[in-house]
């Protein structure tokens, strides 16, 4: 009897728990590109040309080590537009004793996937995905019984556990956290290293070629394609970062410059969430480095912070919490998305500059995402479910179980503060000192008011406003509550007209 193991987009590694004990003279290893994962949101044209390409390039990788691969292009006669489908093509036509997955990276198909020992009569073997470096039990067990989660103490759970940047039971350096080092502005004369490309071979090229007809209503460009499609590609990419990025990395991470999209990011996230990198190899990659003296601290921690810390933290919330988590709206904000956040047409130029990123690249770096489209969101109180969407359509890193916490918790506090202390918002001032945007822009930073001034300005004063009852107990926003309580009648007045003003003038989609 035949053991079919189902290989999902985000899944291309050759560890992935469903292809570890593989039998390579019985077994079949499925893939599929079907049109109900393409479609349940209206995914980034690059995004779905870099997960087809990488599928394709594994999937010649697995038949190169001697698997029986069953593949379904989109565009092939016969594909049944699902998941399901396809397996009961596959199903049918072979003896298949057993079906076996690794759990996916979203609830909507892990609810399916739960239906299929019935829809399917076969037998299923679900397992976890291990490529992480935190089981979901064990962060269950860390989670249970605390009031609030914080990424910082599980972050230092995780740097023991592993042995990561320790010096015996003491962080490296002392301090757990560098963040104080990590706050630099763009200077004039900064040289960035463009990052890696790939000419596409011509299997990319045909995928271009499919979903450039295939997807031609979906939103952003594929000019340009230069992704890593495969492992050896994504490796080289991670070696290029560490090498040329990583030693600047950490004191620019929060810098934004004109037409500069990258910056020293590492830009691995695609790669990663894919399954093309581990997480334990990058980390290894950035360690070793600061051991041979070749980037610094602040630099070496404030990366691995991000993958060891944040993006385990944020997958183990999302598994916690979810279903309910998407429902979570905490301000109760109704607003729907403006216009300018697919066209980029917007007077104001850091979210012009950070949508024209996105549809170019698929690809916007952290604070970018936080900090400019995120806190536009929270201030506007655009609606959580349509934030949500637009994330999940528009990056290539984007999949609900990271995209979701991420948005939900940290951009819009929809949650009222399960995973962080505080709402990420910010005025005019904090783009500006970040960035050299506001010198080229056509409203005002250093006007508070007015039709001219920057609109963060007097959005952030009304968020604080109309959200007061909400926020008047959270410890870290006292001052800024003690603040406005010292405004006049006058200046409160014209912040509140000021944010109508503009808010009754936002596009609609």
């Amino acid at each position: 009897m035949t053991v079919l193991r189902l290989i999902l987009g985000d899944q291309l590694s050759h560890q992935i728990a469903s292809l570890r004990d593989i039998n390579i003279d019985t077994d079949i290893v499925l893939m599929a590109e079907v049109s109900a994962e393409v479609t349940y949101v209206k995914h980034h044209k690059r995004k779905i040309a870099f997960l087809f390409a990488a599928m394709r390039h594994f999937a010649e990788e697995l038949r190169r080590a001697g698997t029986n691969v069953i593949y379904r292009r989109l565009d092939d006669q016969n594909n049944g537009g699902s998941l399901e489908s396809e397996l009961k093509q596959v199903i049918a036509s072979r003896k298949i004793s057993k079906l076996v997955l690794t759990m996916p990276g979203e609830y909507r198909l892990m609810e399916t996937m739960r239906s299929w020992q019935s829809t399917l009569d076969v037998a299923v073997e679900l397992r976890e995905d291990d490529r992480f470096l935190c089981s979901l039990d064990k962060f269950n067990k860390w989670a249970d019984g605390r009031r609030q989660l914080r990424m910082d103490f599980f972050y230092r759970d995780m740097r023991r556990e592993h042995n990561i940047l320790m010096d015996g039971g003491e962080p490296v350096g002392g301090k757990w956290n560098f963040d104080s080092d990590n706050r630099e502005p763009p200077v004039a004369g900064m040289v960035i290293p463009p990052p890696l490309q790939f000419v596409p071979d011509k299997i990319t090229n045909d995928v271009l070629a499919l979903v450039s007809e295939r997807c031609a209503d979906h939103f952003g460009d594929l000019d340009d394609f230069g992704f890593a499609v495969t492992r050896e590609q994504a490796l080289a990419v991670l070696d290029h970062f560490v090498d040329q990025r990583l030693n600047n990395f950490g004191k620019y991470q929060d810098s934004m410059i004109l037409d500069e999209p990258w910056v020293y990011h590492s830009h691995i996230g695609f790669y990663l969430n894919a399954g093309l990198l581990l997480p334990a190899e990058v980390i290894s990659a950035a360690e070793t480095a600061y051991h041979g003296g070749h980037v610094p601290l602040n630099s070496v921690e404030g990366f691995i912070r991000q993958i060891l810390g944040w993006r385990e933290f944020v997958r183990g919330i999302y598994w916690l919490k979810m279903p309910d988590y998407a429902d979570l709206n905490f301000f109760e904000a109704k607003r729907d998305l403006p216009e300018f956040y697919w066209s980029g047409e917007t007077k104001m130029l850091c979210l012009a500059q950070a949508v024209d990123a996105t549809k170019k690249y698929a690809y916007a770096h952290h604070i970018q995402r936080l900090m400019v489209l995120g806190n536009f969101a929270l201030l506007a109180g655009l609606s959580p479910e349509q934030v949500n969407e637009w994330f999940l359509i528009v990056y290539a890193d984007a999949y609900e179980w990271v995209e979701l916490p991420n948005v939900s918790g940290m951009v819009l506090f929809a949650d009222g503060g399960y995973l962080a202390s505080k709402p990420y918002a910010a005025g005019g001032a904090y783009i500006n000192r970040m960035s050299n945007y506001c010198k080229h822009c056509h409203y005002k930073v250093s006007q508070k008011n007015g039709v001219t001034a920057c609109p963060f300005n007097y959005l952030y004063w009304d968020f604080l406003i109309r959200n007061r009852s909400k926020l008047k107990d959270n410890a870290r926003l006292g001052m800024m509550y003690r603040s406005l309580d010292r405004m006049d009648a006058s200046k409160i007045a014209a912040v509140r007209h000021d944010a109508d003003r503009f808010l009754t003038m936002l596009p609609k989609v």
